[in-house]
């Protein structure tokens, strides 16, 4: 019996193609960027790619997601701290929440999340930990889903690991205290939900917008179409 039910939320969740939609991400980025003065917009954008690469490899237990991403991206751009942490305040205050009209809500996802709760099941929102929690509320927002309580969302302020490493899943469990094998991981990434079986979570793979890894072969307990993924949760019991 289930406990807990953990749920990617890019391509899950929330209808999104994440490489078209960073494209624009960094779009609106670069273009703010220009109107307040900063006109290295290359930099800017190689140096967020390179500091979060090193927030996603980093696997240093005393230090969160978002202090590595900090330390690394400073070290390497001549503006103040204080300063730029206030222009990516902004930019997810002011230019984020244009993005909206580049993803779209699964229809179903919304009443799924509702049962599930009204069953007792604790929910977590396991999105790999590289965006800050607006971030986050504001893309369950576009999925219609924002207005619920969630156990937990693995932002980069509270995390200290990333998707795919193990770590990651093992921090979440140790956070809502329910034991791995009592857990579901959902999620279309083949090469960054599955490795949650490694610490025994349940896994269910959706396919409406899968990805997957040809250098990994990690092999889901159940697998389906949301359609599919709906009928099993209607059958899970209740707590």
């Amino acid at each position: 019996m289930f406990e807990a039910v953990l749920f990617d939320l890019d391509g899950t969740l929330l209808n999104i193609n994440m490489e078209y939609f960073l494209k624009h991400y960094f779009r609106n980025m670069a273009e703010m960027a220009v109107e307040c003065g900063y006109h290295d917009t290359k930099k800017l954008i190689e140096q967020i790619n390179k500091s979060t690469w090193a927030m996603i490899t980093n696997r240093d237990p005393q230090k969160t997601n978002e202090e590595v991403f900090m330390a690394d991206f400073f070290q390497n751009w001549d503006y103040p701290p204080a300063e730029f942490e206030e222009f990516f305040h902004v930019f997810y205050e002011k230019r984020f929440p244009r993005l909206r009209q580049y993803s779209r809500p699964f229809v179903g996802v919304p009443d799924m999340i509702e049962g599930l709760l009204s069953k007792g099941l604790k929910i977590v929102i396991a999105t790999n930990a590289v965006f800050p929690f607006t971030a986050l509320q504001q893309r369950l927002d576009w999925a219609e889903i924002g207005h619920f309580r969630y156990e937990l969302i693995t932002s980069y302020e509270i995390m200290h690991f990333c998707k795919p490493h193990v770590e990651y899943y093992q921090e979440i469990v140790d956070k809502i205290g329910v034991k791995p094998e009592y857990c579901l991981m959902v999620g279309n990434d083949v090469g960054e939900d599955l490795p949650a079986g490694e610490i025994g979570i349940k896994t269910f793979l959706v396919e409406n917008n899968l990805i997957s890894n040809r250098r990994v072969d990690y092999q889901p307990d159940w697998r389906g179409k949301l359609e599919d993924l709906f009928l099993f949760m209607k059958q899970l019991p209740v707590l």
